[in-house]
């Protein structure tokens, strides 16, 4: 739930409504006890001197202590700064491997391979399938072997360079396999991963077995390949001569890029220009290597075949589009020299029923082999992993690699510097500290607070509590992150990766109750929308439901309950045009009417402001410097009373 660019104003409606009383006047009174304690200094070890003389609680008191500085002593996120960038494998080991399975495998009929480095994942982990582009090699996923091999079964696709297998010969190899699994795990989902030619094949796949459950993650299809500069390459090597290579140069600066983008992406890496050339001469070393032993290896005749193959793909393909009703996940590169990948995955987003699409703009079309691009990150921010038939957002959620929460910390670094969040929470014997040492450190626990304008204060919370105690807070979320009309006015999906990536579920009664069995700490705002987009003079305002709606799921699973509410929101923003300015303009009263019926609504069963769940963006001036303060009172026990 960290919000990151044109998202933050949906991040108002980020967790939304299923809670309990008014309760405005405490809220009035944590706020002024927070104002109180702000510049409080207590550490987490500090305690009452007038219990001292309970030594059971003293020695309580202890153990909770050195449990604390084990927890802190062990988080992987306490240091964001610190948290080293993932090494991943270089371009030259990608093009050495190449090199050595060309020549290793000359001939041969197509075959699966597992790679060593993808041998950890659980039991129950689905299975994935990669398909490779014109290449074949099946290699495609190289940098990303490692993680992808702690969540899934790898099978990849190695077709040999000389090998002539027709494109329906390999759709039917795929088939094979994908029935033969499905026979031997009819529960366990499927994901296939195709790139270009790859993504003919998945997509042929799918359409000849509707009744697998197929994933399927399709990287800059060759559906496109009719509209393509590959297609013009056909009939020049029809009559070009065997002697000559004019494709050689050709895909030399296909696959090398933009030099000078490449060096900037070292600058920002901080490396210095000494480094920054040498790794440039390196890469491009390597890759004109590589380009050579290709072009032995491909003569014209082969890569003929292989282009004359893409283009049966690509008409195969779109022929059986009307007949894929699978879940599908389009990845498409802003700068694809070789195919319009953007457009095309537009087009496919529209015939595809159940699609999403993310797009890359500063990515070429080899996405896979990109430093800036982390797969498993893009399937777990799209919702798409999966152990069973369907999505469980609670029980198949991955938390955060440290790197992610490094990166996804570094996109909110501008929140955190001009809110300067405090956080105040309370001890066990009602003292008030700065920091978060009275949060409880077993789940399930339920958080309940007021939402600020805009959401302002969720990054801030997220980030701060997995970075002093190690806890991810699961936020219960409105729908319109999850789900959303092919057309219409509502943000892309993908808007919301973050949120997702960092445990968010939609609200629903199935959804709380699985966080809480499973001991969670989940994150509540009954206001909801109509909190988080309030109106002018309604700073700090609860609109809360009359009633409970909450209290009594969180005392079946004895889960506490920590009230926590936020000041500082006219220190850093004033609301300058909000819903009632906007109402009165004709065009954008429809604007709003048309965004709010686009989303799921939420409350129709309540009365009063709670019920109006109009979604619009609200005109807000910056006003800095400023400062968020967070009062989190006094866990309330629920364990043992009466739901």
């Amino acid at each position: 739930m960290a919000a990151t660019g044109p998202s933050l104003f949906v991040a108002s409606t980020l967790v939304t409504s299923m809670a309990g009383n008014s309760g405005r006047n405490r809220c009035l009174s944590s706020f002024r006890a927070m104002a109180v304690s702000a510049d409080q200094k207590s550490s987490p070890a500090t305690v009452s001197t007038r219990s001292t003389e309970n030594g059971r609680w003293l020695e309580e008191k202890n153990r909770k202590g050195r449990k604390e500085e084990e927890e802190l002593t062990s988080n992987i996120y306490s240091n964001p700064q610190e948290i080293t960038d993932e090494k991943g494998k270089t371009l030259r080991e990608y093009f050495q491997e190449c090199k050595d399975l060309m020549i290793q495998s000359k001939a041969g009929p197509p075959r699966w391979f597992t790679p060593l480095e993808c041998g950890s994942h659980a039991p129950d982990s689905p299975l994935l399938l990669f398909l490779p582009g014109i290449d074949g090699m099946g290699l495609g996923l190289f940098k990303h072997h490692h993680k992808l091999g702690k969540i899934f079964e790898i099978w990849c696709l190695h077709i040999p360079v000389s090998d002539k297998t027709s494109f329906t010969d390999l759709v039917k190899l795929v088939e094979r396999t994908v029935r033969s699994e499905y026979k031997r795990s009819p529960d366990r989902p499927i994901y296939i991963v195709g790139e270009s030619l790859g993504a003919c094949i998945a997509l042929d796949v799918a359409a000849r077995n509707p009744d697998v459950d197929l994933v399927l993650i399709l990287a800059n299809p060759a559906t496109s390949f009719s509209r393509s500069q590959l297609q013009s390459l056909i009939p020049v090597l029809q009559v070009m001569p065997d002697q000559l290579s004019l494709y050689l140069p050709y895909m030399l600066n296909l696959v090398s890029g933009d030099p000078l983008r490449m060096a900037f992406e070292n600058v920002a890496k901080g490396l210095m220009p000494h480094q920054i050339v040498g790794e440039l001469t390196q890469d491009l070393v390597a890759m004109s290597s590589y380009l050579s032993v290709l072009a032995d290896m491909l003569p014209r005749e082969t890569l003929l075949w292989k282009l004359q193959m893409l283009k049966s793909a690509s008409s195969s393909a779109n022929s059986h589009l009307h007949a894929v009703k699978n879940q599908a996940l389009l990845l498409c590169s802003g700068k694809d020299q070789l195919f319009p990948s953007e457009e095309e995955a537009q087009r496919l987003y529209h015939m595809l029923p159940k699609c999403e699409k993310r797009v890359f703009e500063e990515s070429g079309h080899f996405l896979f082999l990109e430093d800036g691009f982390d797969l498993v990150t893009a399937i777990k921010g799209a919702s798409f992993y999966r152990h069973g038939k369907y999505l469980d957002y609670v029980s198949d959620y991955i938390p955060p690699t440290p790197y992610e929460f490094k990166k996804i910390y570094e996109s909110n670094g501008w929140v955190l510097a001009v809110t300067s969040p405090v956080m105040l929470s309370t001890l066990e014997d009602g003292k008030v500290v700065r920091g978060l040492a009275g949060i409880p450190s077993e789940g399930p626990v339920l958080y309940v607070g007021y939402h600020m304008l805009l959401g302002f204060e969720l990054a801030p919370l997220v980030l701060q509590f997995l970075m002093e105690r190690n806890i991810l807070l699961r936020g219960i979320a409105h729908p319109m992150m999850f789900t959303r009309a092919k057309e219409g006015r509502m943000l892309d999906l993908g808007s919301f990766d973050t949120y997702r990536l960092m445990g968010a579920v939609p609200v629903s009664g199935s959804n709380f109750y699985k966080l809480l069995s499973s001991k969670s700490h989940a994150l509540l705002y009954p206001g909801g929308v109509r909190e988080a987009l309030h109106r002018k003079g309604e700073e700090y305002k609860l609109f809360w439901p009359e009633q409970s709606e909450f209290v009594r799921m969180a005392s079946r699973f004895g889960a506490k309950i920590v009230p926590f509410g936020v000041v500082g929101e006219d220190d850093v923003g004033e609301l300058v045009f909000d819903y009632n300015d906007q109402m009165q303009i004709p065009s954008l009263r429809t604007f709003i009417k048309e965004l709010t019926e686009e989303v799921v609504h939420l409350r129709i069963d309540a009365s009063g402001e709670v019920s109006n769940q109009d979604v619009y963006l609200p005109g807000v001036v910056p006003k800095l410097p400023g400062r968020f303060y967070y009062y989190f009172g006094k866990p309330i026990e629920t364990k043992g009373k009466k739901s």
